[in-house]
């Protein structure tokens, strides 16, 4: 199979979307599947190869971590005609992959895509409400060619078949197992950061509106005394709320930027409990990837992150923005140290089951489905 994949995003871009692509190209190298895949150049420095083919891009206002690129449309389509792909993935609905419907329609090739991200529910953290309806008519549109849309959850394909999607389908998401584990020096970790309190609470994301960070904060100054001198907050991430949160931060709160690798693998294993408000994942790559640290976590019932969490076997399930059901959730657990154990060991157990190369081969079997199914359509 050869495959042709345009998304926006990409590494080294941080996101969950650019991540996993990176994942799932790395996989495809492995495997030896010939692919081409159209993206952003993110600085002048990088150089598109056989495979990856970057075009100029600019920030995306709302999300800078995205890029907007400039798609070279002659170069695409010189690309496709020479690589002759069996099937088009699009992505992302901006302009590299607007550029990949257009090309897909033209030269007659198989298209599927996915769905990454709940656009939507980020409207009212930026007063943008007023583009609800528009952007859904878009998305509509916009998908509607593609013989499969791949979503990362239950919970995202039951509210875009609420607005009216048609042949959804389930790619979710791993976790490497080899990478994230348990085993970790803790003591280590609280002495580069000079802490020295017990127990160590963790939060790893964007820092910005759509992930709920008040509740976090709200939380943290909320714990009762007695929890709150045992515990010490790590903040792990960048975004356009960083300083403000720095400023606004209790004084058993440290912020270490963004974290990637060992590093990061360290801060999940060592951390006691992971603690997660977003109500607007449709995944929530961190809190498995927490979880196959042996770290359980403390999340909103919402979105992706509830199909994650067993609520009191790996973790405990909060309603979405109530900051006494986080403050309870957290304080039960540190108050309870061997339920905490229990939950990171089931934790750890359920991320066992959630290889990446599972996950990459489901998706390919779908492309497979997807071809066939082209194929008798015009029998």
């Amino acid at each position: 199979m050869r495959i042709a994949i345009f998304t926006d995003t990409f590494t080294p871009q941080v996101n969950g979307v650019a991540r996993t692509l990176q994942r799932y190209v790395d996989y495809l190298e492995r495997k030896d599947i010939s692919y081409r895949i159209f993206v952003p150049k993110a600085n002048k420095h990088q150089l598109y190869s056989s495979e990856i083919h970057r075009f100029k891009s600019i920030p995306f206002h709302l999300y800078p971590e995205c890029r907007l690129a400039i798609p070279n449309v002659y170069s695409i389509r010189k690309q496709l005609e020479s690589f002759h792909p069996d099937l088009i993935h699009i992505a992302t609905p901006f302009n590299i992959g607007l550029a990949g419907l257009y090309y897909g329609k033209k030269l007659g090739i198989p298209i599927v895509g996915s769905y990454h991200t709940n656009f939507d529910d980020y409207l009212k953290y930026y007063d943008l409400q007023f583009m609800s309806k528009w952007i859904w008519k878009y998305m509509r549109w916009f998908h509607h060619s593609f013989r499969k849309t791949f979503v990362p959850s239950q919970d995202t394909r039951q509210e875009l078949l609420r607005h009216g999607f048609t042949n959804l389908h389930i790619w979710s998401r791993g976790v490497n197992c080899e990478h994230f584990h348990p085993i970790s020096d803790p003591a280590r970790l609280k002495k580069e950061y000079k802490i020295t309190e017990p127990y160590l609470l963790t939060y790893v994301g964007r820092l910005a509106p759509e992930k709920d960070l008040h509740i976090l904060m709200e939380t943290a100054k909320r714990l009762p005394e007695s929890i709150r001198k045992q515990v010490h907050w790590m903040v792990v991430g960048d975004g356009p709320m960083y300083e403000q949160l720095k400023a606004e931060a209790p004084g058993n709160m440290t912020f270490t930027g963004y974290m990637k690798g060992n590093k990061l693998a360290e801060i999940y294993a060592s951390s006691s409990l992971f603690v997660f408000p977003s109500t607007t994942e449709t995944f929530g790559n961190v809190v498995l990837e927490s979880m196959a640290s042996g770290t359980p976590v403390v999340g909103a019932r919402a979105g992706g992150v509830q199909e994650i969490i067993e609520d009191q076997k790996t973790g405990i399930l909060c309603e979405p923005g109530k900051t006494d059901d986080f403050v309870q959730a957290v304080s039960q657990l540190i108050e309870h140290r061997m339920k905490l154990k229990l939950m990171g060991y089931e934790a750890r157990q359920y991320a066992l089951g959630r290889s990446w190369d599972t996950i990459f081969d489901a998706l390919l079997f779908e492309y497979e489905h997807a071809l066939v199914d082209h194929e008798y359509s015009y029998a």
